[in-house]
């Protein structure tokens, strides 16, 4: 059975609840699947990819999966290395705004995500921000004041330099007067090294997706002070986070992840790694990630992906330029 003809029919039996036996033995004896991602373990791209994975083997659209954790540079060491898995039909990687807004502020020569093959939008999310439990201050009104006050005196935690949180923490200050390009922000290769830090007090306040923080808000180890949505979360812990627009500052960015493949593929072959990505969304595997994470499915795949990846880059650079990033 040609891939692709496989692919469809498994999508056909995810619908009907159920997998073949013959389909079941096809996938265990198809080629591993390789998952870079991209970052440190920890974060949201880790969970992301790890879940992923787990959902295809649970369904058994896949025999195994590989994963391997490249950090650093909003991503760009991982795709560095991505990028000589050409040709390869078994490769994927994690990917999303924040590697966009890291290509943005590097000024690379190259663009090597362009490079490699857009396969499809997984999900969307809002950053919320954080104070660790001893901090002196108790509401985002207390952390402005002071920035208004001495801007380096707030150390921002975070993702890589020009991930969502760092914008967001950007256009906060641009909101209450103050030069964003004197804001403290500490950029980390991964959630875990970014928790760790707002756990332990290194830094003033921690941004990010809130389910990377949601265990610790549940515990009272994190309080959160805003999120950068249009409207409040509506999950039972989220749902009485403010928003920041909400507080009086006009501030909205959201965050979402998707998948590319390795560069020099065919049609064929993109056409196939999308077919596996859209049965696996369907999957109860799957869906029961999104409610763990409270992440929210936003799947888009094709030229609608593509045309969308276009328009974050130029609406990213346009608000890194408004609220004085680059």
């Amino acid at each position: 059975m040609r891939r692709s003809t496989f692919l469809k029919s498994v999508a056909a039996s995810l619908a009907m609840g159920s997998l073949p036996a013959a389909v079941r033995a096809q996938a265990k004896s198809s080629p591993a699947l390789k998952m870079m991602i991209p970052a440190n373990p920890g974060g949201g791209w880790d969970s992301t990819g790890r879940a992923l994975g787990k959902a295809l083997m649970d369904a058994g659209l896949v025999a195994s999966v590989n994963y391997e954790n490249k950090g650093g540079a909003a991503g760009a060491l991982g795709l560095a290395q991505f990028v000589n898995a050409k040709g390869d039909p078994n490769a994927l990687m994690v990917m999303g705004a924040v590697m966009l807004g890291g290509i943005i502020t590097s000024k690379a020569p190259v663009n090597q995500l362009a490079n490699c093959t857009p396969i499809a939008r997984l999900t969307s999310e809002y950053n919320v921000f954080v104070l660790p439990a001893n901090s002196p201050y108790k509401t985002m009104k207390d952390v402005v004041e002071q920035l208004k006050k001495d801007p380096g005196s707030i150390k921002w935690g975070g993702g890589s330099r020009g991930s969502t949180e760092h914008i967001a923490a950007a256009m906060l200050a641009r909101e209450v007067g103050v030069d964003a390009s004197k804001i403290n922000y500490v950029p980390f290769r991964g959630g875990g090294e970014a928790t760790a830090a707002i756990l332990g007090g290194n830094v003033t306040v921690g941004g990010s997706g809130f389910s990377e923080f949601a265990q610790y808000i549940e515990t009272g180890k994190m309080k959160p002070i805003g999120v950068t949505s249009p409207k409040r979360l509506t999950g039972e812990l989220s749902k009485g986070i403010p928003t920041l627009k909400e507080l009086g500052y006009n501030v909205e960015i959201g965050n979402w992840r998707g998948v590319y493949g390795a560069p020099g593929l065919s049609a064929a072959q993109r056409k196939a790694l999308t077919d596996l990505i859209l049965a696996v969304v369907k999957t109860k595997g799957w869906q029961e990630s999104l409610g763990k994470n409270d992440w929210t499915a936003s799947v888009l795949t094709g030229p609608d992906f593509d045309e969308f990846v276009d328009r974050e880059f130029a609406s990213l650079r346009a608000v890194m330029v408004k609220s004085g990033m680059i």
